[in-house]
């Protein structure tokens, strides 16, 4: 048995009933609710506002039902109407950001997964030292501007999808930089990016085994091309300056990609050992995070950060991936946090993957 998350009060507003899928509508809002539905549950599409017209034309994937608030900051405010309706809350990247992560893990609904993530994720210090005493490959950071010899990117905290992130190829090239938040600086690393789209179930008994449970790759994506486009940003992020234009790191989209086959192994062992110190450090994660670095030409995969909760490259795959397929015909990563949700139901094992 795994390590209990929620409290028997947490879970009080779920007893004799079918809990209902609840999220922000927004990022992957599409596939979690298409995924609820096909396991059989009703859902819930939080919004800012009117409901959103554009779910009319996604018939399998829109929610059953809407709660509209004047803002996404006053979400807290209905908890008890969302108690009220047996609302499990799946988090993704835009409700942890809009809400706030303080706020979002002081939410009285229960939370699909472990929400004292949030306190390593959203803390690029925190989540650093998480990575490190997992032991997994890392950019070099750099404590202050003095310190920089070569490349860098600058990264402000928490998940923003690039928004803020500044480039800057030597020491020189920082004195631009004006920083309106917390950031750190990083080495920036010449390579492919990959954002390898993981699930670790702390109620699986069987597959690859981690802890107590056992890890899934679901897909993988990618938003930037090898080393002659990081090389060609390089430069061109000094001459889009001189012409008067600030550029950006904010994804717009994303490309599915596939591995080499050979390199799974380094794969599933830096996403094993994430997960193992997770569970030491706050009782584990639960379910979805993307593990995100670059494979350089020596092939080190070097971990630059991680997303503990469902992130939007995985809307690449709401008919499966060639990776989730060989798990599940056709399972997104949508479909695969209903699943979990179902099997907590039935063996009575709730406590242990909501919050």
């Amino acid at each position: 048995m795994g390590v209990p998350l929620a409290s028997e009060s947490r879970l009080a507003s779920l007893r004799g009933r079918r809990p209902t899928l609840a999220t922000l509508c927004s990022h992957s809002s599409l596939q979690i609710f298409h995924g609820a539905r096909s396991e059989g549950y009703s859902t819930l599409g939080l919004c800012v506002g009117a409901p959103p017209r554009f779910y009319d034309a996604f018939p399998l994937a829109r929610p059953d039902r809407f709660l509209s608030v004047p803002s996404v900051k006053e979400l807290p405010g209905v908890a008890e109407r969302l108690r009220a309706e047996g609302a499990v809350i799946v988090p993704h990247g835009s409700f942890v950001e809009y809400v706030g992560a303080q706020t979002f893990a002081e939410i009285d609904v229960p939370v699909f997964g472990n929400r004292a993530v949030l306190a390593w994720e959203s803390d690029r210090r925190k989540e650093r030292d998480w990575l490190e005493l997992a032991g997994v490959s890392m950019p070099k950071r750099y404590e202050d501007a003095s310190e920089v010899d070569g490349p860098v990117i600058v990264k402000y905290y928490g998940a923003k999808g690039g928004k803020g992130f500044y480039l800057a190829k030597n020491r020189e090239a920082l004195e631009d930089f004006h920083p309106t938040g917390p950031y750190v600086i990083q080495e920036y690393v010449l390579g492919t990016r990959y954002y390898m789209h993981f699930f670790y179930s702390p109620l699986s008994d069987r597959g690859y085994r981690v802890g107590h449970g056992s890890l899934e790759l679901l897909g993988m994506d990618r938003r930037d091309e090898a080393n002659i486009d990081e090389l060609y940003k390089l430069g061109a992020q000094e001459e889009l300056l001189r012409a008067g234009i600030r550029p950006t790191f904010v994804v717009t989209g994303n490309v599915p990609v596939v591995l080499r086959e050979s390199l799974l192994p380094q794969a599933f062992d830096v996403a094993a050992r994430i997960v193992e110190r997770s569970i030491d450090l706050f009782g584990g994660m639960v379910g979805p995070f993307c593990v995100e670095g670059i494979m350089t030409e020596e092939l080190d995969f070097k971990v630059f950060e991680i997303s503990t909760r469902i992130v939007a490259g995985t809307n690449l795959f709401i008919s499966g991936s060639p990776y989730s397929d060989l798990v599940a015909p056709g399972l997104s990563t949508g479909r695969r946090i209903a699943q979990e949700i179902r099997r907590g139901e039935s063996e009575g094992r709730l406590n242990e993957i909501l919050s």
